[in-house]
């Protein structure tokens, strides 16, 4: 059986993941708005793998024998100054939810929920990936500059993502 604190912090966890979905949507449309459709591909992507791991947290909740318990997702913002304002705002958010799930963490570890920490270190391993991923675009963001045929090379690039 889950511990009552465990069960409430993953609960909030898929509401954040979910809302990290809605806020890649937001920035897929954004992209496809400039005619960026690599990148919009990339973020939408994104959004699915988010929706997943709500999915692994929600699994696992019910797995333990507790109760999943949604909440209403805040909106996501819609407009950005630019491709790199985008993805620096990713690396931003990826560097945000590592931080929630090191909280989960540290409290599966203070509830002595061995089961639960174990769950988590997929996560961990996921965090490292996605904001290696976030990082290494805005990365050659910034080396293109203003170049739009840089940009339009990047975006042909992302549109690979499988």
């Amino acid at each position: 059986m889950i511990k009552q604190a465990v069960e409430k912090s993953i609960n909030d966890q898929i509401n954040a993941e979910l809302y990290s979905a809605y806020l890649y949507l937001s920035m897929s449309s954004y992209f496809e708005s400039k005619n960026l459709g690599g990148f919009a591909h990339w973020m939408t992507v994104q959004a699915k793998e988010e929706v997943n791991h709500a999915m692994k947290f929600y699994g696992y909740i019910n797995e333990r024998g507790g109760r999943v318990t949604l909440k209403a997702i805040d909106s996501p913002p819609v407009n950005w100054k630019s491709p790199l304002d985008v993805l620096e705002n990713v690396y931003k958010h990826e560097v945000k939810v590592t931080g929630l799930i090191n909280k989960l963490v540290n409290l599966a570890r203070s509830e002595k929920d061995v089961a639960t920490e174990n769950f988590l270190m997929w996560y961990i391993d996921e965090q490292v990936e996605e904001e290696a991923s976030a990082d290494a675009i805005v990365q050659k963001l910034k080396l293109i500059k203003d170049s739009a045929n840089g940009l339009f090379m990047l975006d042909h690039e992302l549109a690979q993502r499988e």
